[in-house]
């Protein structure tokens, strides 16, 4: 069996293995399509927390069911199900909350541990989600739309309200649709021209801003000097991380849904002055799987795929994939 490893930053490696043999409660599933996000991007790059090498990636996946025992989700052998790829404990003060994507002891597909760039995987039968009805392409997208679905829910979008997502990469474009989806109008932020047109004309985002032309000043103005509720950082990026509090308005909420490796700093007293809400959403729950399950129809995922090569070509391939100038926002790879 093949599969790729990232033996430490900047180096991938085809080898080869022994095919897994699933235990009990385990599914051995066939991967078929596998998403590239910016956690594997930062990980390529050697700027990933919670990381180790050497580690196969991969988090993102499109998989067919090749053997399963018989179980209470009426999942069989044939079927295609989506994996959420978050291990958690089960019993930690996180978990016992139902706040599972936070547990204490988390591992996850791809990062704590091997993911799914190999032709076949073993995983546990209860992360797994029915998906017969989509395509690999869908189900390559689901985990991505679901962390977008889990910072809606944290944020508690209220239809009629207008909220800012800094960054239009994959996350960014998810958090917009779906707020979208809720009623939401969007205000899209990012310094890529090309990417905010793409939110403009593809996802329907009410205004795009680009980050290098004031725009403090044009949110105010588009908001009648009101400010987002909510604004939503999807960067990850430092600088960014800190300029969010300034588009959000007196009473907002602040959602950081990017992860930064290292300290942040705000001025305390005008983050004081707006009563700011801070809040961090990582990863997503089961209810946020289903629910980009259930609304999947309504996002744009041929366009948003921009990128899909052979599982054999994706060495050659990966660093065009770390730069905007290519016009990428969603790459796969396929098994």
């Amino acid at each position: 069996m093949k599969y790729i490893v990232c033996e430490e930053p900047g180096n991938f490696q085809l080898k080869e293995k022994e095919a897994p043999v699933r235990k009990k409660g385990e599914a051995l599933l066939k991967v078929n399509k596998v998403g590239i996000c910016g956690t594997d991007l930062h990980a390529y790059t050697g700027n990933q927390p919670f990381f180790t090498y050497p580690r196969i990636l991969g988090h993102e996946l499109a998989t067919q069911v090749i053997e399963i025992d018989e179980n209470d989700k009426g999942i069989e052998a044939g079927d295609n199900v989506v994996i959420m790829p978050y291990l958690s404990c089960g019993h930690c003060v996180a978990c016992r909350k139902g706040k599972t994507n936070c547990c204490t002891q988390i591992q996850v597909l791809g990062i704590h541990t091997d993911g799914g760039m190999q032709e076949q995987i073993t995983v546990p039968v209860d992360i797994l989600l029915p998906a017969k009805h989509l395509t690999n392409e869908q189900m390559a997208i689901v985990e991505p739309l679901a962390i977008a679905a889990h910072s809606i829910r944290r944020a508690q979008i209220v239809p009629g309200e207008t909220i800012v997502v800094v960054g239009c990469g994959p996350i960014g474009i998810g958090i917009m649709k779906l707020a979208q989806i809720e009623g939401a109008k969007v205000i899209a932020l990012d310094m890529n021209q090309d990417r905010l047109q793409y939110a403009k004309d593809k996802i329907g985002v009410d205004h795009i801003v680009n980050v290098t032309e004031d725009p403090v000043k044009q949110i105010s103005e588009i908001t009648n000097g009101d400010l987002a509720t909510a604004v939503f950082d999807a960067t990850g990026h430092k600088g960014a991380l800190e300029q969010g509090p300034t588009y959000m308005s007196h009473g907002g909420r602040y959602i950081l849904v990017g992860l930064s490796k290292g300290e942040l700093t705000f001025t305390h007293p005008a983050i004081h002055a707006k009563e700011t809400t801070l809040l961090c959403s990582r990863n997503a729950t089961v209810a946020d799987f289903e629910r980009v399950i259930e609304i999947l129809d309504q996002f744009p995922t041929d366009s948003f795929i921009t990128h899909n090569v052979h599982f054999t070509e994706m060495k050659e391939n990966f660093d065009s994939w770390l730069k905007p100038a290519t016009g990428v926002i969603k790459a796969t790879v396929e098994f």
